[in-house]
């Protein structure tokens, strides 16, 4: 890992990190794990609803993202096994980078009313493949950045991320609707496997993480030690519940939006111009914002801070409820949304990297971030019949909510993250 003086923290050592490599790379493979995510939470319910797929159904799609929840079973390969002479963490890159080009160009000849099935298995192999890559680019950005640079370093990560998010729900949806390229649907997944060639580019120019820490050189090295070492720290119970509640109501606010955009009324070209133009816009100045506050101040009080905006824009969503196909509150309510969701996605993000172990870093940060998508893939498969029985805006409402018991959490969150098996615990400032 790179040096860095640590306690620097001036806007100009800011804009050194900024302009290196290292962090050119974290954007391209933020990019890439940002644009199949998308796809499968709003751009395939879109195109489903636009098929005449009913609600309950799409909402039990949901559970095709079960391998987001799930991928800390099998993050023990990445940690344990090279593939090739790219590297530990390149070569695996590049193995998920195919497999999700294969996934995207599957759905490009399927079709939802002739076979859901293939639909599905396309989906599911999507995500698999999503799930393993973000498994190595976590644990490659953890590596490959110094410490005082983490958080910094998961908001550039987090803007190829969104950059992606509006390509794949955003440019995507837009090329679909008559007034633009009247793509269908099935063409539009063929652009985006295109666009998963910049994930393979970064790869092959990507520099392999030179990590102190040893390898894990048994299996069971690889898959038990991670979770003996993380049990072991006095306050283990406290962070994985935090995990899991942070987000756990606007991940499942989320996962009905676009449901929520179409059947208020809006069109194709306007939920790309507005919920992914200007969502892009005020999520990138919410990284920023993120970003700043972070390489700034403690991560406890950054946490706090954005957490309390994520439910109160969750919340403000219901307005929408009430406005009709109201353009000027559609744009206000995408802009507090996102604005918020991009400052608590940074913290969130810098947070499970500074509790990673550098020993075993894909499987930590993989069984920390399976835990916080446990809301949005379990529980989101029900979201649709909860709306059926509630309406949109009492569950927006609800969702704002459960944003409460991972705020009281906080303050509780103070973790001895040893760097290596082979170095004695260190505190980082959270």
């Amino acid at each position: 890992m790179g040096s860095a003086k640590t306690n620097d923290k001036s806007f100009l050592s800011l804009v050194k990190a900024l302009g290196t490599k290292q962090m050119f790379v974290v954007f391209l493979l933020g990019f890439a794990s940002g644009l199949p995510i998308m796809l499968l939470y709003s751009t395939i319910k879109i195109w489903l609803r636009r098929e005449g797929i009913d609600l309950s159904t799409i909402g039990y799609f949901s559970w095709l993202t079960l391998p987001y929840t799930f991928k800390f079973l099998w993050s023990f390969l990445p940690d344990r096994y090279h593939l090739s002479g790219l590297g530990r963490r390149r070569s695996w890159l590049l193995l998920t980078q195919l497999g999700l080009i294969v996934a995207l160009c599957g759905l490009g000849v399927t079709q939802p009313q002739q076979s859901m099935v293939l639909v599905a298995v396309f989906g599911f192999l999507l995500c698999f493949m999503s799930a393993t890559q973000d498994i190595v680019f976590d644990a490659y950005r953890r590596e490959i950045l110094p410490e005082n640079q983490l958080g910094i370093g998961a908001s550039i990560g987090v803007y190829g991320y969104r950059i992606a998010m509006f390509i794949a729900s955003g440019v995507g949806l837009w090329m679909v609707d008559p007034q633009t390229f009247d793509l269908t649907f099935q063409q539009m997944f063929f652009v985006m496997a295109g666009f998963m060639g910049l994930g393979i580019v970064a790869t092959l120019w990507a520099e392999e993480p030179k990590v102190m820490a040893r390898e894990p050189q048994t299996l069971r090295a690889a898959v038990v030690d991670p979770f003996v070492e993380f049990f072991k720290r006095k306050e283990a119970l406290y962070v994985l519940a935090f995990i899991v509640l942070y987000k756990f109501g606007d991940a499942i606010g989320g996962s009905m939006l676009s449901t929520f955009y179409v059947d208020t009324g809006f069109d194709n070209k306007t939920i790309a111009e507005v919920t992914k133009g200007v969502g892009l816009i005020s999520s990138m100045l919410g990284l920023f914002i993120g970003g700043w506050v972070l390489y700034r101040l403690p991560m406890k009080t950054a946490l706090m801070t954005f957490g309390i905006l994520q439910g109160l824009s969750t919340a403000f969503i219901s307005i929408l409820s009430h406005s009709g196909t109201n353009v000027g509150a559609l744009t206000a309510v995408v802009a507090f949304e996102d604005l918020s969701s991009g400052m608590g996605t940074a913290a969130f993000v810098a947070f499970l990297g500074a509790i990673s172990n550098v020993s075993f870093t894909a499987t930590q940060f993989a069984l920390f971030s399976s835990l916080a998508s446990a809301g949005r893939t379990f529980f989101s498969g029900f979201a649709g019949k909860w709306i059926e029985v509630t309406g949109y805006e009492y569950f927006f409402i609800s969702c704002a909510l459960m944003a409460i018991p991972g705020l009281l959490l906080i303050p509780k969150l103070s973790v001895n993250v040893p760097k290596s098996t082979d170095k004695p615990a260190e505190t980082p400032e959270v």
